[in-house]
Order: C-alpha cells, then structure tokens, then sequence
C-alpha cells in the first residue's frame, strides 16, 4: 500500500542580520536568514508534514510547538529525524520526496546537490529519491517583494 503526502511551510526573512539563512538542512553563505523558532528551514518543515501527512500522523506543529523551549534554534533536520522515527514506528518507509522552493532571493541552484545529499540519509533513501527544485515567483507576492520564502513536498510512503 502506497501513501501521498503534501506539506507547505513559510517562512519571512529575520530581521537579525546575524541569523543564518538554512534550507534543506544546508547553510547559504551570505543570504538572509529566516524567522522562525528553530533554525526556521521552510524546505524541510514542509517535507516533515508531507510526511505526517502521508502517515496519517498529526502536523509539525503538534510534535514540535514553537512554544516548546526545547526546540528554540534546533536544528531541523533533527526534527526531522524524529518524523521519519514516527512515519516508521507506523509501519512506512519513505518512497521518494519531491519539493519546490519558493524564493527570489538567494539564488539556490547551486546548493541543490548538497541539500539532496544532506537529507537522503536522515530520509533513509538514495540522494535520487529526494527531488529539490527552485524558482522565483517573477518578482509577485510576498516572495517576490523578498519578503520570505515559500516551500512545498510531496512524498510516497510504502507500508512495510
């Protein structure tokens, strides 16, 4: 039996110039970073409820609240981590994953190969079946006004 989720995450650039812009569980030198409780990875929250979704479980937000200390600035891929543990302690094993980022600004094809390469093995899955690509919305809307960034997944789970 196969399942499909989606999921869609947001999030607005931070303020502090200091805060490192992360997506897909990879830095990007030089680019604003996004608000957001933890490290704030739009691409990776968005493949975590995809994956929530596909297993029938509850959203990030009931796992991981960002009124919760205990995930003040971590690290998202550990969260993610903890929703692949989830999605398996429920009898799936991930498929693939395929995902859109949203942004005008940073330019994110060169980062493409080290985020796939950063997130296949937290998935348990080959870099070929995580699938990232990115476009700009041609200057419309909040991303296009560079005012955040918008990401979207979609993964297929099998039951064991």
């Amino acid at each position: 039996m196969f399942r499909i989720g989606h999921g869609i995450d947001v999030h607005a650039f931070s303020p502090d110039a200091a805060r490192a812009c992360v997506l897909g569980g990879v830095t990007i030198p030089g680019a604003r970073g996004l608000a957001g409780h933890s490290d704030a990875d739009a691409l990776v929250h968005a493949i975590c409820d995809a994956i929530l979704g596909a297993a029938g479980l509850p959203d990030i937000g009931h796992f991981f609240p960002d009124t919760d200390p205990a995930y003040r600035n971590i690290r998202s891929t550990l969260l993610l981590e903890r929703v692949v543990a989830e999605a398996r302690k429920a009898g799936y094993t991930i498929v693939n994953v395929d995902t859109t980022v949203l942004a005008q600004t940073p330019r994110l094809a060169p980062y493409i190969a080290q985020m796939r390469a950063a997130l296949a093995p937290v998935l348990g899955v080959e870099p070929s079946a995580v699938s990232i690509k990115a476009t700009t919305t041609e200057r419309l809307g909040f991303v296009g006004r560079e005012e955040g960034i918008e990401a979207h997944a979609v993964c297929l789970l099998a039951h064991r």
